[in-house]
């Protein structure tokens, strides 16, 4: 958005980083609260004491009037119960699928009262909501990644590679025993947030041929991405999108994928990845069986044109302007 002659302020919380940008960072002391996706269906709504998230909105209140447009990134009841109360517009990024009940009926009152306030990543994430939210106009944004971080590789080595939180809901499982029944090497990388789960993975897998390389910065994916077979990706949940499909896309790596939820939306099969069948361990197997069928520089291509900064940036001036119109 700064590329594009937007002044833009970001309020985010103490000890956030905003490296290389043309943006103002505000930086807000407090608490922070537990993620939405540790949470189950019926989790009260609560604020810690001295919430950042509330000190966030305190200061946005205050300056409201400096900006035209305010946007939400966080997927947390407050900003959508405080939507009303403010004078200047304000946007909602949704980006999470249905998790929560009272989350579910606040997205509702906001989507109702405020028609077009409403951004998603995808699809297959607004459908997460049905029926608890129904007749209301989503906006499809999709993601994007800054593609010139990201190097193509033509000629990569026999690994495959799988990115994400080592946590149940993303299974993980899968893509070891896809490794240990086609015997491919597999990189794993992300952050380790249920190392008990991962403990069960390695005893009940011990002949997969896995290698975990941590949680590590984008210069540092992209290297080890780049040189990979594909990238496998096999969540349990609905993912809202899947950003670690456009990243490996980005180097021309092939995206397999069960079909589910934001990848399906992204993965074109036959072309730029293979789209299998949920839970599927033989499906991932055949995929992986495919991919020299797959074509690396249509994947780079793929990202280039529908998932690079300037194509995001077009599809968020898009709706922004539009809900300014309707505030007008």
């Amino acid at each position: 958005m700064t590329a594009a002659g937007h002044r833009v302020t970001i309020a985010a919380p103490r000890g956030s980083r905003l490296p290389h940008s043309q943006a103002e960072l505000i930086q807000i002391a407090g608490a922070w609260q537990p993620t939405a996706h540790t949470q189950v269906r019926n989790t009260p709504v609560s604020l810690p004491p001295d919430a950042v998230l509330a000190r966030l909105w305190d200061y946005a209140q205050q300056v409201q009037h400096s900006y035209d447009l305010l946007v939400n990134f966080a997927y947390d009841w407050l900003p959508f119960y405080l939507t009303p109360f403010f004078e200047r517009p304000v946007a909602h990024f949704v980006s999470m699928g249905s998790l929560n009940t009272a989350m579910d009926a606040v997205i509702a009152q906001v989507g109702q009262r405020f028609p077009g306030r409403l951004g998603a990543y995808t699809q297959s994430q607004v459908e997460t909501f049905a029926p608890a939210i129904t007749g209301v106009d989503w906006t499809i944004l999709s993601s994007a990644v800054d593609v010139e971080a990201y190097t193509f590789c033509l000629k990569p080595s026999e690994d495959l590679v799988w990115l994400g939180r080592i946590s149940p809901e993303k299974g993980l499982e899968d893509a070891v025993a896809a490794a240990q029944t086609s015997q491919q090497p597999l990189k794993i990388l992300g952050k380790l947030e249920d190392p008990e789960y991962w403990d069960r993975i390695q005893s009940q897998y011990p002949d997969a041929p896995i290698e975990y390389l941590g949680f590590v910065d984008t210069q540092q994916l992209q290297a080890v991405v780049r040189r990979c077979r594909a990238l496998l990706m096999t969540p349990r949940w609905v993912e809202a999108f899947g950003n670690v499909a456009i990243e490996a896309l980005a180097c021309g790596v092939p995206v397999i994928a069960y079909r589910r939820g934001g990848p399906a939306e992204i993965v074109q099969s036959g072309h730029t990845g293979w789209l299998v069948e949920p839970d599927s361990v033989t499906g991932l197997v055949d995929a992986i069986s495919n991919i020299s069928q797959l074509d690396r520089m249509a994947c780079r291509q793929q990202a280039e044109t529908y998932y690079s900064l300037p194509a995001l940036r077009q599809r968020f001036e898009a709706w922004f302007h539009r809900i300014l119109a309707n505030a007008a």
